[in-house]
């Protein structure tokens, strides 16, 4: 991990509120970046449920299914688990 990497993960963990967060993305990101986070946390989250195929997801979505395939990856066999980490503790916040 970079010394950039670690700051912007630093500068993350300073965020206070949705609103702080989307203040952040929007000045960081591109809008293109942002609606490309967002569908893929969306399809993330589809994935987790387990009741949508991929063909399913990406006709409600309309996110590509080489996309889907990658987020399933990820949240399935990649080291990383940023995913399965997020939605296991919103899944036990609700």
């Amino acid at each position: 991990m970079s010394k950039v990497e670690v700051e912007l993960y630093k500068a993350f963990l300073a965020l206070k509120s949705v609103e702080e967060c989307a203040s952040f993305l929007h000045d960081l990101c591109t809008p293109s970046e942002l609606n490309a986070m967002g569908e893929r946390w969306r399809v993330a989250t589809l994935l987790d449920q387990q009741q949508l195929s991929y063909r399913e997801i990406h006709a409600k979505t309309g996110v590509s299914l080489a996309t889907i395939s990658r987020v399933a990856r990820f949240l399935s066999q990649e080291a990383y688990q940023g995913y399965r980490l997020i939605l296991d503790r919103r899944s036990k916040a609700d």
